[in-house]
């Protein structure tokens, strides 16, 4: 399939990134209406942390084998065709998802088929070509990949990030619940999700600019510099949640307040995945083999992490005396704002800690590791 062209944009590009966005966005759904959904079903935090650890849990599973939440709350507060908002944003969201999927099966080209100047000659020959070796080649590459897992799970390098990736995953699925906790102290729809917009914008030029001094300091320092980035941005995380959580007076007047630190927050604590583990897996894990590496790294921690809500919920309930029955459906509630900034900071300050602290060993290991990989790729090359 040739690859099409919007204003000199490959237009497989542009769906790949829609895919993600609609990923993103469908992450961020359920926690976006969590004070429509407990009030629909009378459920409290420990409930909707259920909900969310078995939904992060499935899709952790579903890594490996498949290779709007502010638009979402300021739906909730309406009424669309007699259907309450935060269920049109379901319906919404599962439309545009086979949306999306559509325009991926008909227009994104796989860079992986041969191309000739006929296309129908092109298809058949690819046609032909699973016919002949699918089955065979489709199981010598689980073989493969398998024991490519298993001889980098033994490389010190993939299992701290992997360690670290657990842990450090913890603090934000914790803040499924930053839309929930903006709504008890008081805000409304429109002013909740402009803050989680704010706190998501932070975040997007988070990344983009601890990758930018990542590879400045990697520069400097090659097999610490972006140790130190990453150790940098985890730490920041204790301070800021401490701020944001403990210190800010929770009440509507302090909207300012709390803009300003959330987009400090996902400015700073954002730059673990491009400034540090995508580079230094590159460098570690086959190139071969990288697509299903980084997926089951992916399992790992999105797995294990999913229990952070549901322990946000139990510790806001169980400790901190949240009570879902004392919540007003228009003003919220301060003292389950309390309760509930509570068992946020708990899944969150001891998190980013140790995150921080297990990047450590990677300061005696990455060089090692990465030279090794290296002089294995060039045996490789070497005997193609």
């Amino acid at each position: 399939m040739q690859t099409r062209k919007i204003f000199g944009i490959s237009l497989s590009l542009i769906i790949i990134n829609m895919a993600a966005i609609m990923e993103r966005a469908d992450e961020n759904l359920l926690p976006s209406v969590y004070k429509e959904v407990s009030e629909a079903f009378s459920a409290g935090p420990s409930d909707l942390g259920y909900l969310t650890f078995i939904r992060n849990f499935i899709q952790g599973l579903a890594s490996p084998i498949a290779g709007g939440g502010a638009i979402a709350t300021v739906m909730a507060g309406h009424h669309f065709w007699g259907i309450p908002g935060w269920r049109f944003a379901f319906m919404v969201m599962a439309a545009l998802s086979c949306l999306i999927a559509f325009l991926v099966h008909a227009f994104v080209a796989d860079p992986r088929r041969r191309t000739t100047t006929n296309h129908d000659t092109s298809q058949a020959l690819f046609r032909d070509e699973v016919m002949d070796k699918g089955n065979a080649n489709s199981v010598s590459l689980w073989v493969e990949s398998w024991q490519a897992m298993k001889a980098v799970t033994r490389v010190p390098t993939f299992q701290y990030i992997v360690l670290q990736g657990i842990v450090g995953s913890l603090p934000w699925t914790a803040l499924v619940f930053l839309t929930l906790w903006f709504e008890l102290i008081g805000f409304d729809h429109n002013s909740s999700a402009a803050l989680v917009g704010i706190f998501a914008t932070g975040c997007a030029l988070g990344s983009f600019v601890g990758g930018i001094i990542a590879d400045q300091m990697s520069r400097l320092y090659p097999n610490s510099g972006r140790i130190m980035c990453a150790q940098f941005c985890a730490f920041m995380g204790i301070p800021f949640s401490w701020f944001l959580l403990r210190v800010i007076p929770q009440s509507v007047s302090s909207y300012s307040t709390y803009a300003a630190t959330l987009f400090l927050m996902g400015l700073t604590i954002s730059w673990c995945a491009t400034a540090t583990n995508g580079p230094m897996f590159a460098e570690v894990v086959p190139v071969k083999h990288r697509t299903m590496i980084y997926a089951f790294d992916r399992a790992f921690e999105v797995s294990f992490s999913s229990f952070a809500a549901p322990v946000v919920g139990i510790l806001a309930e169980k400790m901190y005396g949240y009570d879902p029955k004392s919540v007003d459906p228009v003003v919220g509630s301060g003292r389950e704002a309390l309760a509930l900034s509570r068992g946020l900071f708990s899944m969150m300050a001891v998190p980013f800690g140790l995150c921080g602290l297990f990047y450590t060993p990677l300061y005696w290991n990455f060089g090692h590791d990465r030279e090794n990989a290296r002089i294995a790729t060039a045996k490789e090359t070497e005997m193609i």
